[in-house]
């Protein structure tokens, strides 16, 4: 069982790079549930998994992901990936639209899957926002420790 939530997960990753949002929708449960932990907003079900993924790729539409390392244990997946792209396209973030910067962003990201009857059920996933504001320029970096002057 925990292989075949594994293929599900990296296909859910293939999927989001080849932008194929209708078939990654079908991989999610009819009650999942995505959280971008940090802020708690929810995209639910198959049509907000498509709402999350478009979020992404309309505010990065060169993006890809990477896939560096995936642990599974039972009904859970987590999955650790680099994030890459350039905001060339309005970013509608919790905290509000990002109009485009064309700056380019590498992002360490992390997702925790819970699968349910071969279905991602429940989707947590952590963004290091802070590096993604600075990157992106719309938020001062900050003061390196141990930085020279």
């Amino acid at each position: 069982m925990a292989q075949d939530n594994v293929k599900t997960a990296r296909r859910l990753y293939e999927d989001w790079n080849t932008r194929d949002f209708d078939h990654l929708a079908s991989l999610v449960a009819a009650q999942g549930e995505i959280v971008i932990v940090g802020s708690g907003t929810r995209f639910r079900g198959p049509e907000g998994s498509k709402e999350f993924s478009r979020m992404w790729a309309d505010g990065f539409p060169d993006g890809r992901v990477k896939i560096d390392k995936v642990i599974a244990a039972g009904d859970e997946v987590v999955v650790e990936f680099t994030g890459t792209g350039t905001h060339s396209g309005t970013l509608k973030a919790p905290a509000g639209e990002i109009p485009p910067t064309g700056r380019s962003v590498t992002l360490q990201l992390c997702d925790v899957i819970r699968f349910r009857d071969g279905k991602i059920q429940s989707l947590h996933t952590y963004v290091d926002s802070g590096s993604l504001l600075m990157q992106l320029g719309v938020m001062p970096e900050a003061a390196r420790v141990g930085a020279q002057a």
